[in-house]
């Protein structure tokens, strides 16, 4: 069953940022690309990094940990398309961001 779970207000992610949150057993990575937010499983798959805490340059997050660069609007990353983080959507509510988890 799935669930829609508000996970921040708008102002909380500023356009050009990433941001991490934990919902239930979950790490999250939300980002605001102009205007328009994205989530991803926030764990990188190469060591386990804070894709939430990446450097944001467009719509391409760097992993703070070993540079692995994932397309946050599509998860894919960006060297080997066979690499994809799991994508949720979002919508904006009154100002504030909710995701569809499943």
């Amino acid at each position: 069953m799935s669930e829609t779970v508000r996970i921040a207000s708008v102002t909380d992610i500023p356009p050009g940022s990433g941001k991490e949150f934990v919902v239930g057993d979950r790490v999250l990575a939300v980002y605001n690309v102009d205007g328009e937010f994205h989530a991803m499983d926030g764990i990188c798959p190469h060591a386990g990094g804070p894709l939430g805490k990446g450097t944001v340059t467009g719509h391409i997050v760097t992993c703070p940990w070993h540079g692995w660069q994932f397309d946050v609007t599509t998860g894919r990353h960006c060297l080997s398309p066979q690499i994809h983080q799991t994508g949720y959507p979002c919508r904006i509510v009154e100002q504030h961001v909710w995701i569809d988890l499943p």
